[in-house]
């Protein structure tokens, strides 16, 4: 049993990646940018939004970098209508660690605004202890996230562990020799996760639930 859980956000938790997809192509649309393909996207998903576009459009001058940034956020949040839902039993799954008293925290590359956006909207804000988010540390695969959130909540990394769909989530904590988690529901093949030695590779959370949780 680990003192610590800590969940990525999009494509963990949330089914989001579709959304993320066409926000962006949309956005890349708008500021008069060669529109980037389905994977393309996919692959930068859980990195933070400024170093994930400078991969998928390289350095733009100034005021190009702002429409895109402006353009994508207000895709994502208030133009675009793919549906955003909770994988299932992602609210069992924080109900039965949270009620066996495990701390619970987010590490994330969406910003602040966006994570209090959806805690807001899917009532599960009230589980996590903690969180980190991408206007709040450097971006992943670094592990400044894991290592603000372990002196936060007094936590040994030996104590925690790490549960996310990219090679990011799985790269950072591999970095501070956490364990790792990862979920095939997300963006990133097994194959891809595989490589970085992670202790289980899930298909659902309610396979992830067996494994976290007592009983």
């Amino acid at each position: 049993m680990y003192k610590l859980v800590i969940f990525d956000w999009d494509g963990t938790l949330m089914d989001s990646g579709a959304r993320i997809v066409s926000a962006m192509q949309t956005a890349a649309r708008r500021a008069n940018l060669p529109v980037p393909t389905d994977d393309a996207v996919k692959d930068i998903i859980g990195i933070s939004l400024l170093p994930a576009m400078q991969i998928l459009f390289g350095k733009l001058p100034a005021q190009q970098q702002d429409l895109l940034f402006e353009s994508y956020k207000q895709e994502y949040v208030e133009k675009d209508k793919t549906p955003t839902p909770m994988f299932n039993g992602a609210g069992d799954l924080l109900d039965r660690l949270s009620g066996q008293g495990t701390l619970l925290a987010v590490a994330t590359g969406k910003a602040r605004r966006g994570l209090n956006r959806v805690w807001q909207e899917t009532n599960t804000g009230h589980y996590f202890q903690a969180s980190r988010c991408g206007d709040e540390a450097e971006s992943k695969p670094s592990s400044d996230m894991l290592v603000q959130l372990l002196n936060e909540l007094n936590v040994e990394a030996s104590q925690a562990v790490m549960i996310g769909d990219t090679v990011y989530d799985m790269q950072m904590a591999q970095n501070l020799n956490m364990d790792r988690i990862a979920v095939s529901h997300g963006v990133h093949s097994v194959e891809r996760l595989a490589g970085h030695a992670p202790r289980a590779i899930v298909d659902s959370l309610a396979e992830l639930q067996r494994l976290l949780c007592r009983g």
